[in-house]
């Protein structure tokens, strides 16, 4: 039975488990990715990790709805993106737009940063995360961003 049929026959199980499933198979690959992070993910952990950044404490590839983040900090509402060669592509940057107006629908802020960034501007990288590390924030009450450390824009959605 697929999920057209069990909606048709009034049962929800068949979605349900199919969700079970995705979910599950999205810690997997989550776990995975913490196994084998890149350079600038290892570097950027090492400063955000065990509450170091004011107290506040991360999740590194952790499942959010249907995606998998690379950095969260739930309290603070907070997602941290380190992009690297292939998200410079027409279709991954497409994909990276649609994918962080949802996070921001679920009311997360979206930080993205490229892997050079990350490995060569570590102190500009914390500098920009600083601002959006208070309690219980939503995208209804903060100040539109692009989400760069760079007055030039580098780094946003890529």
């Amino acid at each position: 039975m697929d999920i057209d049929e069990a909606s048709e026959a009034g049962s929800r199980h068949a979605f349900t488990t199919d969700m079970d499933r995705w979910f599950h198979h999205l810690k997997a690959f989550g776990r995975a990715n913490r196994k084998q992070p890149t350079e600038a993910e290892e570097q950027l952990w090492k400063a955000l990790r065990g509450g170091q950044l004011q107290g506040f404490r991360f999740r590194r590839q952790h499942a959010i709805n249907r995606f998998i983040v690379d950095f969260v900090c739930l309290r603070a509402w907070l997602i941290i993106e380190v992009d690297g060669e292939v998200h410079h592509e027409a279709g991954q940057a497409e994909y990276d737009t649609g994918r962080t107006h949802e996070l921001e629908a679920l009311g997360f802020h979206v930080l993205r940063f490229t892997n050079e960034q990350v490995l060569h501007y570590p102190r500009r990288v914390l500098a920009t995360i600083r601002p959006h590390l208070s309690p219980d924030q939503n995208t209804s009450t903060k100040e539109e961003s692009s989400g760069s450390p760079s007055p030039q824009g580098e780094g946003a959605g890529g």
